[in-house]
């Protein structure tokens, strides 16, 4: 069994290094640094740590202002929280070029009990709509860590989305993160999964199985939603025929619609899409949640025979 760990985690051990190697960062919270994993960067270095209470418009709005005064503003809360400020994040922090690490967590159906109020389902949408911003979706600690990493010195305001639930660890240390690149991590010349956060492990999985059917699946972690790599994916998408897309999130506008809208562009070929299907969650365990409303290799795999029987 893979090491489990949660990507909130892997972000508040990185961040406490970065801390150490870089002096101008600093960091927002909404009274949530127990749970957003800030709680060490918090004791290590109280006097760059601020919580702006249950304010979330106002934090992003400082942090804006702490930008463009020359420091490195990293701003967590939950991501249902995050939306709250979504005005200042598209005023303040985008049109401005104010370049903010909007670090977000609890993202996506697997918060489980808190229920659907809190299951934030729609965020890549939303942000991936901004002009200037960054959204990444990474799918495990060590991409994670990598992924924040990458931001601190990326020359624009960037949104991460992490989760609450531990995932499993899926890369080596020598993993290659670059902001903007999709990794392939699997060959294949009938189906393209494409995926991204948690719903990677579930795409591997979906990708052995089919080859116990004798079919080949690509499989591409697609963790940077914007700016897409869309020279990875069409490369993939025309060597196979079809793609299938696997996100923790509505099929509306996150990374299904990204794709569907590059390979509308470029290389239009079947399009299945793994998500949330225009409906809110429920609270409830994280594993029965995921199963209930189809987040697992059994319905990537039965959308990757729905592609492939597309295909002309």
């Amino acid at each position: 069994m893979p090491e489990m760990i949660a990507t909130r985690d892997a972000y508040g051990k990185v961040l406490v290094q970065l801390g150490e190697e870089f002096p101008n960062i600093v960091v927002l919270d909404g009274d949530l640094w127990n749970s957003t994993k800030t709680e060490e960067f918090r004791k290590r270095f109280p006097e760059r740590f601020f919580d702006m209470g249950i304010a979330e418009q106002n934090m992003f709005a400082v942090a804006s202002g702490l930008a463009l005064s020359g420091k490195i503003p990293f701003v967590s809360t939950f991501a249902c929280f995050g939306h709250r400020a979504w005005e200042q994040i598209r005023v303040s922090i985008c049109i401005q070029d104010a370049h903010v690490k909007m670090v977000t967590t609890h993202a996506g159906i697997s918060v489980g009990e808190d229920g659907h109020t809190a299951q934030m389902m729609e965020d890549l949408a939303a942000m991936r709509v901004l002009p200037r911003l960054t959204v990444i979706a990474p799918a495990d600690a060590v991409e994670t860590e990598k992924a924040v990493r990458a931001i601190v010195t990326h020359p624009a305001p960037c949104w991460v989305r992490l989760g609450r639930a531990k995932v499993p660890v899926l890369f080596g240390l020598d993993y290659d993160f670059r902001v903007g690149k999709a990794a392939l991590l699997r060959e294949g010349k009938d189906v393209t999964l494409v995926a991204c956060g948690l719903m990677l492990a579930e795409a591997l999985k979906a990708a052995e199985t089919l080859a116990t059917e004798g079919l080949q699946a690509a499989v591409i972690n697609m963790s940077t939603i914007k700016p897409l790599d869309v020279e990875t994916l069409v490369h993939w998408a025309r060597a196979t025929g079809c793609v299938v897309t696997a996100e923790e999130h509505q099929i509306t506008g996150g990374l299904g619609g990204a794709v569907a809208e590059a390979l509308g562009e470029h290389c239009p070929v079947p399009l299945e899409r793994v998500g949330m299907r225009d409906c809110f969650g429920e609270s409830g365990p994280p594993d029965e949640l995921l199963v209930k409303y189809g987040f697992t290799s059994k319905e990537i795999i039965s959308a990757a025979h729905k592609a492939i029987s597309r295909k002309p």
